[in-house]
């Protein structure tokens, strides 16, 4: 039974931000084990958006390991309150989702969720089931149990108070129906990111306030996007895709700064404790060349997400362009057609962006004067490039190492 708790209770706070309270939690995993029942294990997320990348699976990924250890993983779908939207990290009220939008989003990502999560081993429950039916009497009793006093003390509430810039009401009422999530449940444990830290502690409030054993609360840190500076986003480009294709993935992954190789594997695979220890020591001591831990860590992401070929594949196609020098067999295609060509030219800039190897004329000149770009074995250094058509024909586009483009003339 001691080897059972320590197993459970390592891989519980394996890469995790806090643990509200971590001797709760060991109480209660040695109760689960001594009555050999499962804990329900809660997870709450808002379908606001249809795609996620790495950042959105590290409590993903969390949830799978206390699935590993024999608990029930429960996804709270909120349907319904998203249609209020988290005020979490928010400057001003989100925009209203249409319940349309919410459901298209909530079906795209629970696909995606379930590249983590064992879908057989996992319960689907949209809180609509048991938000919509509240009365306006049932609504004011929730409320009555928090003051304003306690709202202000979340830190962007705090913030916009304080700047006197406007809350709405309904903003107040995000938290404690997400906490109602959990009394609903009767959730043992709930999992969330750093920004969920207030309103995991208002569900053990809410939970008190019923008579219910307060969940214990976990958060996880915030993902470093591939740049190894600023959260993943892909609105700063550092982000991996869960759909991305499995040789994209792995090319990303092999990309990363090596301090943050470690966290990584922390934090985005399923490997115990011990075993991320001694990769970390052969690292630190044992004067292992980083590039085969990283290889690793690629391969792991990818298996996790596809599956053992898919991954063997990857690799293969990696040593192809990092090793061998080849250009894939297969690379995406542009057709030129009348309006790219001017005078028997195309200018350089706005091709670039054609064949999607730069998101914006901006991004093209960026690319071009830091010598990423290549057409055939020509590098290209000048923004004001203007490529004949006869020359590009079958040709390819090289951005660095990884992104290629055949040019076809229609």
């Amino acid at each position: 039974m001691e080897k059972d708790l320590k197993i459970q209770m390592e891989t519980a706070c394996l890469g995790t931000e806090d643990i509200m309270l971590k001797d709760e939690l060991l109480n209660l995993l040695l109760q689960s084990i001594k009555e050999k029942r499962p804990l329900k294990v809660k997870l709450g997320l808002d379908p606001t958006a249809p795609d996620i990348h790495l950042g959105h699976t590290v409590v993903l990924n969390k949830l799978r390991q206390f699935q590993d250890l024999g608990h029930n993983a429960i996804l709270i779908i909120g349907d319904y309150t998203a249609r209020i939207g988290d005020p979490s990290g928010r400057s001003s009220l989100r925009p209203k989702l249409n319940p349309e939008i919410i459901d298209r989003n909530a079906k795209t990502y629970m696909k995606q969720a379930f590249k983590i999560l064992d879908p057989e081993k996992t319960e689907i429950v949209k809180n609509s089931k048991w938000l919509k039916p509240l009365r306006l009497e049932d609504i004011l009793n929730l409320t009555s149990r928090f003051t304003v006093a306690r709202m202000l003390e979340r830190d962007d509430f705090k913030k916009r108070f304080s700047a006197n810039v406007s809350i709405a009401i309904m903003e107040f009422l995000y938290p404690i129906m997400q906490a109602y999530d959990s009394v609903a449940i009767e959730s043992d444990i709930e999992l969330g990111g750093t920004d969920q830290r207030f309103n995991l502690l208002v569900g053990r409030e809410l939970q008190k306030e019923f008579g219910q054993r307060p969940q214990i609360a976990i958060t996880m840190p915030i993902l470093v996007g591939i740049d190894g500076i600023e959260k993943m986003s892909k609105s700063l480009g550092n982000y991996i895709g869960v759909t991305e294709p499995p040789e994209e993935i792995f090319g990303k992954v092999m990309s990363i700064p090596d301090n943050i190789i470690i966290d990584y594997y922390r934090l985005l695979t399923r490997l115990s404790k011990s075993q991320i220890d001694e990769i970390e020591r052969d690292i630190t001591h044992g004067g292992k060349n980083p590039v085969y831990t990283k290889r690793r860590l690629a391969k792991l992401i990818v298996e996790s997400l596809y599956d053992n070929q898919k991954a063997d594949f990857a690799e293969e196609h990696f040593n192809s362009i990092f090793k061998e020098k080849k250009i894939p067999e297969k690379v995406q295609q542009y057709k030129l057609d009348a309006s790219d060509i001017k005078e028997g030219k195309v200018w350089l800039v706005n091709l670039l962006v054609k064949c999607k190897l730069a998101d914006s004329n901006s991004s093209a000149r960026r690319l071009i004067l830091q010598g990423a770009i290549k057409i055939g074995n020509s590098k290209i250094d000048d923004i004001n490039s203007e490529i004949d058509i006869k020359f590009l024909d079958g040709k390819i586009i090289q951005k660095g190492k990884r992104y290629f483009c055949r040019i076809i003339i229609n």
